[in-house]
């Protein structure tokens, strides 16, 4: 396969898993921890409501922006033909956009703001890359 059409697809796996793991975890703590009186797809609703709700809410987004830019990361290192990290930390960045354009929309507290932004994007990008390295350096020493 063409190694452009590759690192394309790369971006587009590692955004569309990523995207669908982040979604799933946010859906699986509205379940889980659900916000009495609230539809969780009414955006007006939810931006009311952040300010005052406790830590235990925010878990689960944190964890959704984590672990689906971490495995939309590892996803893209994976397939990438070359400079995997720098697709793995491209992933980084385009969910750290869709995370700082989240916080405006619905404002949450300033610590969990702030701790979305800072650790649950490009550092979990990086730990991917590192990842999808090491993965691809086992199987190339493997062949």
């Amino acid at each position: 396969m063409n190694p452009i059409i590759k690192n394309i697809l790369a971006i587009i796996a590692g955004w569309l898993v990523g995207s669908v793991i982040n979604l799933s975890l946010v859906r699986t703590g509205h379940t889980l921890i659900p916000i009495e009186g609230i539809d969780p797809n009414n955006m007006d609703d939810l931006a009311a409501a952040l300010p005052n709700l406790g830590f235990e809410y925010f878990i689960f987004p944190f964890l959704a922006h984590a672990i689906g830019t971490l495995s939309g990361a590892i996803i893209a290192g994976l397939i990438a033909v070359n400079h995997k990290m720098k697709f793995s930390l491209a992933i980084g960045g385009l969910f750290l956009l869709g995370g700082i354009m989240v916080n405006f929309m619905l404002p949450g507290p300033v610590w969990f703001t702030i701790t979305d932004i800072v650790i649950a994007y490009i550092p979990m990008a990086w730990i991917g890359g590192k990842i999808a390295e090491k993965i691809s350096m086992n199987n190339r020493l493997k062949l």
